[in-house]
Parts: structure tokens; sequence; C-alpha cells
């Protein structure tokens, strides 16, 4: 691990193993950034000994315990890596830039979400893909937390599901606990607007696979869906 840089990748994956090292490698080459932390959120697939061999750091749960359980264990593991690994009296929070498995290639144009928390301007980045797949019956689930976050701030951002996030250390300690599962964006966008902390969007040519219409596509998007409706009711 190189030590000169100032932020720390952490992707959340499950069942990502034909994205996942394009992901990694597209990440780990991003300014700033000397550590991918891969968290393998109880995979069936070979997605964990991929991403070890793209070269990230490779974290496993036994089960499925859904992003935002794998959004901590990155963050934690980013922590007890600092702690341990930097000289004494060197230690410093790297900022974290959250990606999602299964941005492939385009993970390599990430690099713009970071760029204003590390000139001190945001406390977190929420991306505006430019590129957008359209999604199939996505848009309820949208409109649900970009509607609530409104009600509950006074601000809508563009993509409130948006999971490509850089944030500060103090920012992401802010927004503990994180809410379960899908809800984790729309909570933490609330929780860190109710604190006063500054979140910018900025437009970013990543692009996520698209999602379907099958049982499978539904069944995930049922399951946004609640998480969204209990981060905002416990909010509202």
């Amino acid at each position: 691990m190189r030590s000169t840089g100032d932020v720390a990748v952490v992707i959340p994956a499950r069942n990502e193993s034909d994205r996942i090292e394009a992901t990694v490698a597209g990440a780990a080459g991003l300014p700033g950034v000397d550590l991918v932390i891969v968290v393998d959120d109880g995979s069936a697939d070979d997605t964990a000994e991929r991403a070890g061999r793209a070269g990230a750091t490779v974290l496993r749960h036994s089960r499925n315990r859904g992003k935002a359980a794998a959004m901590e264990t990155g963050a934690e593991a980013v922590r007890l890596l600092e702690t341990t690994d930097a000289p004494p009296g060197a230690h410093r929070a790297r900022h974290l830039l959250f990606l999602d498995a299964d941005l492939g290639d385009t993970a390599s144009a990430a690099g713009p979400l970071t760029e204003p928390v590390r000139a001190g301007d945001a406390d977190m980045t929420i991306a505006v893909f430019t590129e957008r797949i359209r999604q199939g019956g996505h848009g309820l689930v949208v409109g649900l937390s970009g509607a609530g976050i409104e009600r509950a701030t006074g601000w809508r951002p563009a993509q409130p599901l948006n999971g490509q996030r850089c944030l500060t250390r103090a920012a992401f300690d802010a927004a503990r606990p994180l809410a379960r599962g899908f809800g984790v964006e729309t909570a933490m966008t609330i929780d860190l607007k109710r604190k006063g902390l500054r979140i910018t969007e900025v437009e970013v040519p990543l692009a996520h696979r698209a999602t379907g219409t099958d049982l499978r596509a539904q069944l995930h998007r049922a399951r946004q869906l609640a998480d969204v409706a209990w981060a905002l009711a416990v909010r509202l």
C-alpha cells in the first residue's frame, strides 16, 4: 500500500465478478487514491477473488448484510489500516470515496468527485451521471427519495440515490449510524444537510449496468423502496 494519497475507495460488492476487476483498476488510478477496499457482501460467485487479483484489499461478509453494513465495514477497515500502518504521530484520516461495484471501466472517470472534498470546498459530493441508462421502474424510488429529502431539508438533489459519493472522514462519522440497506444515501443526505455540512453535486461520466424488468430486478427495487421509505419515516 502506498502512503502518499489522501483518498481511500470503498466498494461494496455482491455477485459482481464480471465487473469488479475493471472497477477496482479504474478506482486505483484515481488522483489521490492509495487504498482500494472491496467489501464482498455475501457473494455466491468469485467477486472476492477477482477483486483481490485486481489489487484491492478484500473483506468478506459471510452472509449478505446490506449496502450500509458493507460501507461501515469498509470505512472501519480504512481507519484501522491508517492507525496500524502510519508511523507514530503521522496518522491522518483519508477522505472516503464510495463507488458501486458495477461501474466497470467508467470508474476511472470518478476523479472529479474527490476534488471539492480534497480542496476543502465540500464535506460531501454526490455524483450526477452524465451517461444515463434507462432503468426499468426505477423512477418510483428516486421520486420518493428526492421528495423526502426536499421535505426534510428544502433541497432536492438531482440523483438522490446515487451511491457514488466522496466524504471527509468527519462527515462520514457525522452520518453514523447509517440507515439500513438501500436507505443509506437518502438518510446520509438528510442527516448531513440538517447538521449544516456542505454538499456539492458533481457531474461525472460514470454508468451502471442497465437494470431489467424481470422478477429479480423488481424484487431489488421493492427492497430499495422499503429501505428508503423506512429511512424517511424515521427522519420525517
